[in-house]
């Protein structure tokens, strides 16, 4: 290739990665109605019948889509790992008419952003990776059945295992961060799907528009292969995975959310998420969840629990400012008391700068603790907003 074709090929992908950034990072147009808006996207409404293995794929007449895994992973030895693979799909604006270089390989309607991480426990070591990508022949997604890629990471249904379903099929996760670490886990659900939310909905604000269908296994049962430092180990562990399909998820006044996905050891789970207002209040549609054994939901509204953030932790790189840990206060359903229940990070540097995205935000492996001290449980937490607002990001 000579350098006046060099010169060609390097501004065509100028001008595809700037158009990219532009529409990852541009505001969405408010919705004005509970089924479309104005900017001609679906709503999720209430009383949606989900079909499976359908509503495990994609929905491209929503704007915006998200499947979120996390877990804990451990060594024969006990080496624990905590690990994250997140794929988002977000629609170009409607209404917009991009002048972009298209071929047969490359869409201009869908672009996928993929964000990996993983936390060695013992040294703290937090390895972390984001993609983004047009839909063409490097990312995609089905509309069919549960099967999303963003290069050689991927997440998708198993139809070859005994005991799949297919509303709790047996999943396969292919993941990794750059040469340093690599990840393939069988991931088999132990509970039924919960949907949360009210009637199908999950509501983040007063707006129709600031809501989710919202989908999750709240305990996958993992095996499979880490690879790091060239050596493979073999690993085995619990998953939480969300599946949220929406056009909008703040409303007015909102900055961010606080959110955490709760594994305790005696079989139950907790979902919460408190949806944090610009003044750092807690916003009347924040809500907590518990997950039975059986796999039942009981939802609480905001007033019902108490998250109560403790200490602080600035990250070197954003310079945001996050809780060092978080103590969470609810009514045990079965018990009748009051249960507290202490978020406390492995390691406190677990924050994915938003390199490409232009999203940081705080996402990490927890121990769970009662408050006497006794670890009683694994989670996740996730805090955005705190480098910067998410108003009218998502």
């Amino acid at each position: 290739m000579d350098r006046e074709s060099r010169r060609r090929w390097r501004l065509s992908w100028a001008c595809v990665w700037g158009w990219v950034l532009a529409q990852l990072l541009s505001p969405l147009p408010a919705v004005a109605g509970p089924d479309e808006g104005s900017n001609g996207f679906a709503n999720p409404t209430p009383g949606r019948v989900f079909s499976f293995p359908r509503d495990h794929g994609s929905h491209p007449e929503f704007a915006l889509e998200w499947w979120y895994l996390t877990g804990h992973l451990l060594e024969t030895n006990g080496a624990r790992y905590g690990f994250q693979a997140t794929f988002f799909r977000r629609a170009a604006p409607r209404t917009s008419t991009p002048e972009s270089p298209t071929s047969d390989a490359f869409g201009d309607q869908q672009l996928y952003l993929a964000h990996m991480a993983l936390l060695e426990a013992s040294t703290g070591r937090f390895l972390h990776q984001e993609r983004l990508n047009r839909e063409g022949w490097d990312a995609g997604s089905s509309t069919n059945a549960l099967d999303v890629r963003n290069g050689n990471w991927w997440l998708r249904q198993r139809s070859d295992s005994p005991g799949n379903s297919a509303e709790t099929p047996i999943l396969e996760l292919n993941g990794g961060v750059r040469a340093e670490a690599s990840f393939q886990l069988n991931l088999t659900p132990r509970k039924p799907l919960v949907i949360f939310g009210t009637n199908g909905v999950s509501r983040k604000a007063a707006e129709p528009s600031a809501a989710s269908h919202y989908l999750t296994f709240t305990r996958l049962a993992a095996t499979g292969r880490l690879t790091l430092e060239g050596r493979e180990r073999p690993v085995q562990g619990e998953v939480w995975m969300d599946h949220e399909i929406s056009s909008s998820q703040l409303g007015s006044g909102q900055v961010g959310w606080d959110w955490a996905g709760i594994q305790l050891a005696d079989g139950r789970e907790i979902m919460a998420y408190r949806m944090r207002r610009s003044d750092g209040s807690t916003d009347p549609f924040s809500t907590l969840t518990w997950v039975d054994r059986q796999g039942g939901g009981r939802a609480v509204s905001a007033t019902a629990f108490e998250w109560k953030p403790e200490g602080e932790w600035k990250s070197p790189v954003s310079g945001a400012v996050y809780p060092a840990r978080v103590r969470l206060t609810t009514r045990d359903p079965e018990s009748g008391v009051d249960a507290v229940l202490v978020l406390e990070p492995i390691h406190p540097a677990q924050e994915l700068n938003g390199a490409l995205g232009g999203i940081a935000y705080w996402e990490g492996a927890c121990r769970v603790r009662d408050a006497s001290g006794r670890e009683i449980g694994s989670a996740f937490l996730e805090m955005t907003g705190y480098a910067a607002s998410m108003a009218g990001r998502l």
